[in-house]
């Protein structure tokens, strides 16, 4: 009669533990794969946004034609702050992480300007003339 060679050896993994363990490892890339995706579209949804207003202040172009041209591609004018206060409290409510960047810019410029473009905030602050002079853009 055959007998094992190793008395003392466990049993083998159930086939159910295996199946977890292998649904659970499954979910776990798939959960990181949809992180790293969406982490991805982000950074480049970001960085487009960021290039774009990079091009727009190179042109330094005026108030009205900012406001006609955002308006044509859909990206309307949502907060026009007048004053100190009033630029406060747009900076603390649609500033997010850069309420205080936005603020220091807007302080410096004369006109501070908001628009929602897409899910993206566009803070644009123009000088004396009307000619746009700097931006900060925030994710909405």
């Amino acid at each position: 009669m055959l007998r094992p060679s190793n008395p003392d050896a466990r049993p083998p993994l159930k086939r159910g533990w295996i199946f977890a363990a292998a649904l659970l490892l499954t979910g776990i890339a798939c959960a990181l794969a949809f992180w790293l995706g969406a982490w991805g579209f982000a950074v480049r949804s970001y960085s487009q946004h960021e290039g774009r207003l990079q091009r727009l202040v190179l042109q330094h172009p005026t108030g009205g034609r900012v406001v006609r041209g955002l308006a044509d591609e859909g990206s309307l004018l949502i907060e026009a702050p007048d004053g100190p206060e009033a630029l406060e409290k747009v900076a603390r409510s649609l500033g997010g992480r850069k309420a205080e960047e936005v603020l220091r810019k807007g302080r410096r410029w004369p006109t501070t300007r908001v628009f929602r473009a897409g899910g993206m905030l566009y803070f644009l602050y123009f000088d004396g003339d009307d000619v746009l002079q700097d931006y900060t853009c925030v994710s909405a």
